[in-house]
Formats: C-alpha cells, sequence, structure tokens
C-alpha cells in the first residue's frame, strides 16, 4: 500500500480547516456563546446563534478531514468538483459576513478583516491545489 500526499494544497488546506474549527469553537465557547446569557435577548435566540455557531464550526471540520483525505487521492480530477464545491461555499460565507456586516453597520467590517483574510488565503489554496499539473502529482 503505497499512501502518499498527492496535494500538498489541499493537505495544507485540509490542516487550516480544522484548525480554524478549533478556534472557532473555542471562540465561540469564550468569548461570543457566554454573552449571549448576559445580553436580555430570548431563550429561542440564544439557542439559534448558539447552534448556527457550531454549524460552521462543524463545517469546517469536515471540510477539513475531505481536504486531507483529498490530499492522498491518487486521482486528483475525481476530487476537483469537491474541492470547487467548497470554494464556492467559502466565497458565500464570506459574502455573507461581509455583506450582513455592512448592513447592520459599514463600520464593524474592520472587525471582520481577520476572518476575511483567512478565507481568502483557504480559498487560494484550494484553488492552487485545483490546478496542479497531473505530472506534478505523481
Amino acid at each position: 500500500m503505497n499512501i502518499k500526499v498527492r496535494n500538498f494544497y489541499y493537505l495544507i488546506a485540509g490542516i487550516l480547516a480544522i484548525l480554524f474549527a478549533y478556534t472557532h469553537a473555542l471562540n465561540g465557547q469564550s468569548a461570543v456563546l457566554p454573552k449571549l446569557n448576559i445580553e436580555t435577548i430570548s431563550v429561542d435566540i440564544q439557542t439559534i446563534f448558539t447552534y448556527v455557531w457550531h454549524i460552521i464550526t462543524v463545517e469546517n471540520l469536515v471540510f477539513g478531514i475531505a481536504f486531507i483525505f483529498m490530499s492522498f487521492h491518487t486521482d486528483q480530477s475525481k476530487v476537483w468538483f469537491s474541492a470547487w464545491l467548497i470554494v464556492s461555499t467559502l466565497i458565500v460565507r464570506l459574502m455573507v459576513i461581509l455583506g450582513v456586516t455592512a448592513l447592520i453597520d459599514v463600520s464593524w467590517l474592520k472587525d471582520t478583516l481577520i476572518d476575511s483574510i483567512a478565507i481568502v488565503i483557504y480559498v487560494v489554496l484550494i484553488i492552487l491545489g485545483t490546478r496542479t499539473k497531473k505530472k506534478q502529482l505523481k
């Protein structure tokens, strides 16, 4: 059995996604979600915000695992569509983050800078992985 990394871009993207999942969960548990219990908002809103937060965390984890598996796949053309589907999801996620933030208060856009940069780097790595030539993968 010959297991070797066929696409280092996907491997790095996978590791980053798992790191993003971890930091997203940690940030949520330590900084964001506790504020929901302090504020005077309904339990319904707290519940919705909490599960949406955790959906993003788990989504990052699933993407990370997928990219790690995809990095070892011998025929990279078979995982190309999955990579582009994830890129599309990430771009739409970034558009929602920036769009909703701008609609609520455009001055908060500076607070999305780190997340935006992380998503752009992540997307660039994936796109570089989709462009890797076959002869480089063997």
